[in-house]
């Protein structure tokens, strides 16, 4: 184990910051699609509630490395062999980002819209008759009551989605897992890398969890 840590570690912590950049960047733009589609869900709009429920259904009901060979593998043979337009390529973090955004803003999307229905309903309602408009009302009033219930939630969905990284090996990214495959290759020790590389993981995720039990313990202490 002592000779995979001196020499393969930095490869490894490498990886590990590759697999956080992933992370953070799934989850980011699975913010924006969360908060769009939650919003949409909870407005008194039938088309955008259909929308909303189909996003959130159609992705989670779909295994993750499917969608990750379909972004990778899949767009591109669409876009450059049926479509006949070409040029269209992706790299593993463009199609690994778009995977984890997607996946990740579904459940996004039901964390927000469950955050903004724990908001008493006359908080929106004195919002409108105050002259505010439903957008102004959902920015400013019910939003910002939202997001103190749904942190701990996020953060725990970052978790899950740094855990989900691992599945992006398939596609080549150089992630924690895909180099630890690497390096088993080479050294043939299989036990002692892949303790390596679960203790990498144990570590960060750890860090999280206490993260989120800190904002969760604030949060209730506020309450009080």
């Amino acid at each position: 184990m002592i000779q995979i840590i001196t020499g393969y570690g930095r490869l490894m912590l490498t990886a590990m910051g590759q697999t956080l950049l992933l992370a953070l960047c799934g989850l980011f733009f699975a913010c924006i699609l969360g908060l769009i589609f939650g919003i949409m869900s909870v407005v008194r709009n039938t088309a955008c509630n259909v929308i909303a429920t189909i996003f959130v259904d159609v992705i989670r009901g779909v295994p993750m490395i499917v969608l990750a060979y379909f972004i990778f593998f899949g767009i591109p043979f669409f876009w450059n062999n049926i479509l006949g337009i070409g040029g269209l390529t992706l790299s593993a973090l463009t199609a690994g980002t778009i995977c984890l955004a997607l996946n990740c803003g579904a459940y996004m999307a039901e964390i927000i819209r469950a955050g903004i229905q724990s908001v008493d309903k006359g908080q929106m309602e004195a919002a409108r008759s105050l002259g505010l408009s439903y957008a102004t009302s959902m920015r400013r009033v019910v939003l910002p009551q939202a997001i103190k219930t749904m942190i701990p939630s996020i953060i725990n969905q970052f978790i899950i989605t740094l855990k989900d990284t691992s599945i992006l090996s398939v596609i080549g990214f150089p992630e924690l897992v895909n180099t630890t495959k690497n390096v088993v290759a080479v050294t043939f020790k299989s036990f002692q890398a892949w303790i390596v590389a679960g203790a990498m993981y144990l570590i960060v995720i750890t860090l999280l969890s206490r993260l989120a039990k800190n904002f969760e313990r604030r949060l209730n202490r506020g309450r009080e």
